[in-house]
């Protein structure tokens, strides 16, 4: 089983938290709402790898004016590649909590969409199970 190091943010601005729709054919989580955040690449530096995904998935004019190491979990998650071939990946996440300056966002193919989301809202949303985790164990939900 592979193994794989992801950066996850967990991005805030004026109290309300960035989420993801994840593409639906694809990925770890399809069609679920998650966090942004990616795997290392070799030789990166934790901080290097979490600038690089979020320039990548979110866009460069996102400027971050905080990043703060928060928690870290593990589990195995199967995932879904787009020509429908599976993988089971043992997954040590990262998790960082990050506040940015502005909104502009350009989101890559990943996702369907993106939504900034007052934490009274988070409970009754599709969440993925990382994700949902992540909140409810920041008091959130």
């Amino acid at each position: 089983m592979r193994q794989r190091v992801i950066v996850c943010p967990v991005i805030q601005n004026e109290g309300e938290y960035l989420l993801c729709k994840m593409a639906s054919d694809r990925g770890v989580f399809p069609g679920q709402w998650a966090l942004p955040g990616g795997g290392m690449e070799p030789g990166e530096t934790i901080e290097a790898a979490l600038r690089r995904e979020i320039s990548e998935e979110l866009g460069p004019e996102l400027q971050l004016t905080a990043i703060q190491p928060w928690t870290f979990r593990d589990d195995v998650r199967t995932k879904t590649y787009s020509d429908g071939t599976t993988e089971e990946i043992y997954m040590i996440y990262l998790i960082f909590d990050c506040v940015s300056a502005n909104r502009q966002i350009t989101f890559n193919e990943e996702f369907q969409e993106i939504i900034w989301v007052k934490p009274d809202a988070l409970k009754n949303m599709d969440l993925n199970d990382a994700t949902r985790m992540t909140f409810t164990d920041k008091g959130l939900i």
